[in-house]
């Protein structure tokens, strides 16, 4: 299943299969661990300076730098509760059944023509059956609660999740299209003349709103919303387990701004004339402007109630997809 268009890194590197397999390991690992946090530090600012509040500026002095690991230390503190009545089993795995999908998608990230871990015939297959992984550990989270609120927030959320995830693999399919191809590195080598975001406007927008959905960030957090009577499938959760579901909300994040920047802005691929500038940091830079904007969406935008949120997956993004595949199929034809 390895494509021909680029050869790994650590294919060139390491001659030993083990040694390969281990390294690729640590460096995903790795990135799911540290890039996360620092778009978890980002929006602490953002909303800090986009609601005129000082936000936690205080630990480490120098502007705050110390939050995330204060953080990081309350969840090691505080009590691991399993309620009574849940089911033990299902109530531990399910963070870890939230956070898996995340972590396998970053395998098929590239970040230049020969830094990937894999690079996939079917990348794109691979990233949406992963992304859909999510909406069973919510739904374990929920059920295994013994909360009767717990269990209906769980599927609200499901019902979310699955309502925009269809245009969201829509919108995909049109870029496919387009490009020809199914691999990730495929698509970003088919935007060297042109960004998809540029033919694909339309579809970029549509990618983007199911995006913020799938993570439940606002204005799309009914499921977890504050105005709700509890917090939704998570209520029940505390230290450790609560702050994995939080990594993988920010982990969420990085990963689906990796995608939208395979998908419409060129992934690694340089603007005209400052190719001088590294792949990596070309990929970087997309990810975290696109972190930036759903950061700040939460600053922004006013919460959607759950029957408008329902009604704008249903009655517009999905037609609207529908739609741009038509066009795009129609053009591709023509142009043929």
């Amino acid at each position: 299943m390895i494509a021909q268009s680029g050869v790994s890194v650590f294919e060139q590197w390491f001659s030993n299969y083990w040694l390969v397999i281990v390294s690729k390991a640590a460096v995903v690992l790795m990135f799911f661990l540290v890039v996360p946090l620092v778009v978890g530090y980002m929006e602490h600012k953002v909303l800090a300076h986009a609601q005129s509040r000082l936000g936690p500026m205080y630990a480490g002095r120098f502007h705050g730098w110390a939050q995330l690991v204060a953080d990081g230390v309350k969840f090691v503190q505080k009590e691991d509760v399993i309620p009574q009545a849940a089911d033990p089993w299902v109530f531990s795995l399910a963070p870890g059944v939230a956070m898996i999908p995340y972590i396998a998608i970053i395998v098929v990230l590239p970040f230049s023509d020969q830094l990937f871990a894999l690079n996939l015939d079917a990348g794109i297959f691979f990233v949406m059956a992963m992304g859909s992984i999510s909406v069973i550990g919510v739904l374990m989270a929920g059920w295994a609660s013994a909360n009767k609120f717990s269990l209906m927030g769980g599927l609200r959320a499901a019902a979310q999740l699955i309502a925009y995830e269809l245009p969201l693999v829509l919108a995909a399919a049109a870029v496919v299209m387009q490009a020809g191809t199914l691999s990730l590195v495929g698509i970003v080598e088919a935007q060297e003349r042109y960004w998809f975001a540029l033919t694909q406007p339309v579809g970029f927008a549509i990618f983007l709103t199911a995006a913020v959905a799938e993570l439940t960030r606002p204005p799309f957090d009914m499921p977890i919303a504050d105005s709700e009577i509890i917090f939704g499938a998570f209520t029940e959760y505390t230290g450790l387990k609560f702050a994995f579901f939080l990594l993988a909300e920010y982990g969420g994040i990085v990963v689906m701004s990796g995608i939208a920047a395979v998908l419409y802005l060129g992934g690694y691929q340089a603007l005209p004339g400052l190719s001088a500038i590294p792949e990596p940091l070309w990929m970087f830079g997309k990810i975290f402007a696109l972190a930036f904007f759903i950061v700040w969406l939460r600053a922004t935008y006013p919460r959607l109630r759950a029957d408008q949120l329902q009604r704008f997956a249903w009655l517009g993004l999905i037609p609207l997809a529908l739609l741009q595949i038509l066009v795009v199929g129609v053009l591709k034809v023509a142009t043929s």
